[in-house]
């Protein structure tokens, strides 16, 4: 049996956890980076213009937000942290702990439920003003880590061989 890698481990733990929302996870082998991409999607019944973060205004009776939650290797990778929900890091061909994308793929889970919802009242909002963005706090993250730390927690799954 093969090894188990961090991209195929972290793959089983969405596959198992994120169940109700449109996941799918793009890797990176040339800049070091797996991203885990999220998207969710509302009904713009009313079908009032709305702008992305580009300014590109849009009036779809659907609308998809998407974002990622990237892991990386500071020495190889380049990244810019602003273009992503949350950035990660790992530790080059060592990996990531089981612990770390255990406690990331449960906490991103609890962004998702949160995060629709809110994309849900952003759409039911009829202020100029109002604004959607996901919201990632790290010392949540933090917490939802420190519960898999114990056990098996403590052991890195490689990063992938090309």
């Amino acid at each position: 049996m093969k090894k188990q890698s961090m991209l195929t481990y972290l793959d089983e733990r969405i596959n198992k956890v994120i169940t109700e929302y449109d996941v799918a996870i793009d890797w990176d082998k040339g800049n070091h980076t797996i991203e885990v991409v999220v998207r969710l999607f509302g009904e713009n019944k009313s079908q009032a213009a709305i702008d992305d973060v580009q300014g590109v205004a849009s009036e779809e009776e659907i609308i998809e937000f998407e974002d990622g939650v990237l892991f990386y290797n500071p020495e190889k990778s380049k990244v810019s942290a602003d273009d992503f929900l949350a950035i990660v890091p790992f530790e080059g061909k060592k990996g990531c702990s089981k612990a770390t994308i255990n406690g990331v793929v449960d906490y991103l889970n609890e962004v998702l439920d949160q995060g629709q919802s809110d994309l849900l009242d952003f759409l039911a909002d009829d202020s100029e003003d109002a604004v959607f963005e996901l919201v990632w706090a790290e010392d949540k993250l933090a917490a939802h880590i420190a519960q898999y730390e114990g056990k098996d927690g403590a052991e890195y799954l490689a990063y992938p061989s090309y």
